[in-house]
């Protein structure tokens, strides 16, 4: 073990460092024998060689921490979140003051859980499912991972078919297919993943320049076909069922903030360790609450025209693309240009999920870590472009089940990390710091035992609150009218936050880490 350490200069926590290691690069090459050579030149081209291995402190390259603001906004404002907005008229029946104020109001909560998250990684230079390790031990941290290799596959999968829906609605006489246009948004955001980090950040930095100025756009036509506000106030609910559609619908914008959460540190690992986490944290959250908040409140207000025209468009299975397109349709081939602009906006929200399933694959284990990571690239492009091609035709059924369920877990999995981190690793705590130096070595890691039974109780308070078409639970029966109110996410939060502290307590206690 280093006898050396960082010392936090805002919080005071040490964290020891490990010792110098070798290159990712070499270390590949050398692995893979024969094939060593090629490797060698595919990562001396540019290809991003590291996966899940830490960052050490002498090979951070950037202080660019306004990445942390910029790349958020273009991952947010793209086409994908315009959806959000919609769900909460056409599946919740909220008129738009109310799903306006359901925004803001839960998408601040989940701004700030996953803009937290975010501050860990220039802390440690570790990837978010290996600092999952440090609370819930090598088999937290796998199951931790599976559960986001399947949250980042999901958000992909509505990525790609909404894309593909935009561009197949740009023209009906020389349409692009729908499974096409999946296919052309899937393989757009595979390149820059294929590179990797550098490439990203590149991207992301300059995306949100163009998408941002289509919303303004869409804000003004909208506006121009006629917004109205009290569209829904025939239909919304009243009084306990009221409720239980904002709390429903809540869950739903919590989950779209905080289904980020578990990949917010991969994105800064490489910032110096001494970058103000304070910086990070601030610069995080508004890169995530402006452009959700303002692109999803866009897709709120889209819904309240009444044009009968508008209302075709969208239809019966709420095509989304299809309004947008009839949205943009006064202004001709011009409109045309820039919905094919707002479909290839999709390859920004769906670059995060692409690169970080890579990373959440290898940290399964050491077998799945030693394949390169552009290679679990390339499978997770395969596995959500097939995912988006077969549910192509259910798209609102599939968000709306998808993040709801996707709260759940993204809530105690904060929790833990977060008291983990406040309680038992600052300096006046049980462990006093994180000792980098063992990140892959599971001997020296915590059991997990903490970690795994306080996430079990998690899931124990998603299921007794959560509200789906398919199961509502015993607490969300009682707290909504017909269908329930989900509260799935707020007591998985609650279980798992007043469990962890104290079996990670006892655990300290028997195994001393």
């Amino acid at each position: 073990m280093s006898d050396e350490y960082y010392q936090d200069k805002e919080k005071g926590i040490r964290i020891e460092l490990p010792e110098t290691e070798i290159a990712p690069d070499q270390a590949i090459a050398k692995r893979f024998g024969a094939f060593g050579p090629f490797l060698e030149k595919l990562f001396a081209s540019g290809i991003e060689a590291r996966g899940v291995e830490r960052v050490p402190e002498d090979q951070r390259e950037t202080r660019n921490t306004w990445n942390n603001l910029l790349m958020w906004w273009s991952v947010n404002t793209v086409l994908t979140t315009i959806p959000i907005g919609v769900l909460g008229q056409f599946v919740f029946t909220l008129t738009f003051p109310h799903a306006v104020a359901t925004i803001l109001c839960f998408g601040f909560l989940g701004a700030i859980a996953t803009a937290f998250v975010a501050t860990l990684g220039p802390q440690t230079g570790l990837r978010t499912m290996i600092i999952t390790r440090y609370s819930s031990g090598y088999i937290g941290c796998t199951m931790y991972s599976i559960l986001n290799i399947l949250t980042q596959l999901g958000f992909a999968t509505t990525a790609v078919i909404l894309g593909g829906q935009t561009l197949a609605s740009v023209s009906s006489s020389h349409a692009v297919p729908l499974v096409a246009g999946i296919v052309i948004i899937g393989v757009c955001s595979l390149i820059p993943c294929f590179i990797g980090y550098n490439m990203v950040h590149i991207y992301e930095r300059y995306a949100w320049m163009v998408t941002f100025f289509i919303m303004c756009c869409l804000y003004g036509l909208g506006g121009k076909a006629g917004f109205d506000t009290s569209a829904q106030q025939s239909v919304e609910d009243t009084g306990r069922a009221l409720s239980a559609d904002i709390l429903s619908f809540g869950s739903i914008v919590f989950g779209s903030f905080t289904g980020w959460a578990p990949v917010a540190a991969d994105y800064n690992v490489r910032l110096p360790a001494d970058t103000s986490a304070l910086r990070v944290f601030i610069l995080t959250m508004f890169g995530l609450y402006i452009p959700i908040c303002f692109t999803s409140i866009l897709g709120a207000a889209l819904v309240t025209i009444t044009d009968p025209e508008y209302v075709v468009a969208f239809g019966t299975d709420g095509s989304t693309g299809d309004l947008i397109a009839q949205v943009l349709s006064p202004w001709g081939g011009g409109g045309k240009f820039l919905l094919v602009l707002l479909a290839f906006s999709c390859i920004a929200n769906n670059i995060p999920n692409t690169y970080s399933t890579a990373l959440s694959i290898q940290a399964l284990g050491r077998p799945l870590a030693v394949v390169p990571r552009f290679i679990w690239v390339i499978f997770s492009f395969i596995i959500y472009t097939v995912a988006g091609v077969a549910g192509r035709e259910h798209f609102s059924v599939i968000l709306s089940n998808f993040l709801s369920i996707l709260s759940y877990w993204t809530a105690f999995f904060v929790v833990i990390i977060a008291e983990e981190h406040f309680i038992f690793r600052r300096p006046a705590g049980k462990l006093g710091g994180y000792n980098l130096a063992n990140w892959d070595k599971p001997s020296k890691l915590p059991p997990g035992f903490a970690g795994i039974l306080a996430g079990c109780f998690g899931v124990v308070g998603a299921v007794v609150g959560m509200a789906q078409v398919w199961y509502t639970g015993p607490i969300s029966e009682k707290a909504g009218a017909t269908y329930g109110a989900d509260l799935g996410f707020e007591l998985a939060a609650a279980f798992a936050g007043m469990t962890y502290p104290p079996l990670r307590w006892i655990e300290i206690k028997l195994t001393g880490r």
